[in-house]
């Protein structure tokens, strides 16, 4: 069998927009629970929707709407995409409360995050109030699915999202750590 040769461990060059590598911030871990499926589901989505807010924390708001990638995506519009996937999933499609008709997306980062904190609590509170096996309503003509899913589809979102946020951060001010 043939290895392959070890990744090097060359310092990685500088970020795009010309900062130095400020360090690694204090990394958190996750919760390690022997508990219920609802409560390790809500306290590891907990972790994830705590870790992507640090991740935006403290990001100077030009930079935070700059992309350093060429898809375009940027801080603060995954800020706003990940209020409104809960906002979605769970208060729209689950508890059917109605859509809004017109939902701004924030325009500075601090707004966006405050936005999607204040969200929290309602859609705890809608989740709390369900059992994994209630099923929402069909919606698009997809497959019905139950809280069950929409718990593991937001803790799937928030952390592919909160990962991008690391690496765009990393990229804008060089700031890495979990």
């Amino acid at each position: 069998m043939v290895w392959a040769a070890p990744l090097s461990l060359a310092p990685a060059p500088p970020p795009r927009f010309g900062h130095s590598y400020t360090g690694r911030v204090a990394d958190q871990r996750p919760p390690h629970l022997d508990a219920d499926e609802r409560t390790t589901l809500g306290a590891l989505l907990q972790f994830q929707r705590e870790s992507f807010v640090r991740k935006l924390s403290g990001v100077d708001e030009t930079e935070a709407a700059a992309s350093p990638v060429p898809s375009g995506t940027n801080l603060l519009w995954l800020a706003n995409h990940v209020a409104d996937a809960e906002t979605t999933w769970v208060l729209e499609r689950f508890a059917g409360e109605p859509e809004p008709a017109i939902e701004p997306h924030v325009l500075e980062v601090a707004g966006a995050l405050l936005r999607y904190q204040e969200l929290w609590p309602r859609v705890d509170a809608v989740v709390a109030a369900a059992g994994l096996e209630d099923e929402c309503p069909p919606f698009d003509g997809r497959p019905v699915v139950n809280m069950r899913w929409i718990l593991g589809h937001l803790l799937e979102e928030i952390a592919r999202h909160a990962g991008h946020a690391d690496i765009l951060r990393e990229l804008i001010d060089g700031q890495i750590g979990r």
